[in-house]
């Protein structure tokens, strides 16, 4: 079992930036392909950005490419989004997610999921 505990949401004007953690309990944190999704009020879950267990391979939705970033430590067991240049249509709750696959944009091969920050962006 892997718990996943988020960190660094709030609310930023537009044009702002925030860096987003995700802290993992886990000793294999290295085996695990890492996500992020998000999830705004009347909307489904959507993927945002995924990294390989090696950090070598990383991956965005087309709405967040060129301002987000995707990153992990496995030494320290997290992952973090930076997100640059945000905008209102960003505002959602993030939740990162954990997955057995060596990396993966589809939702349901994620096993583990944290319970999500909220980021409001304000304009």
């Amino acid at each position: 079992q892997v718990q996943l505990v988020e960190s660094g949401g709030g609310l930023v004007q537009a044009g702002g930036s925030l860096r987003l953690s995700c802290a993992a309990s886990t000793r294999t944190f290295s085996i695990y392909g890492m996500g992020w999704f998000r999830q705004a009020p009347g909307k489904e879950r959507e993927f945002v950005a995924a990294i390989a267990r090696s950090g070598g391979s990383t991956y965005y939705t087309d709405s967040v490419k060129g301002r987000f970033t995707i990153s992990r430590d496995n030494a320290k067991n997290t992952a973090y989004l930076q997100m640059n240049s945000l905008k209102p249509e960003d505002t959602a709750v993030y939740y990162c997610a954990a997955s057995s696959r060596f990396v993966t944009i589809t939702k349901s091969n994620y096993d583990y999921w944290g319970p999500g920050t909220q980021v409001t962006v304000s304009s």
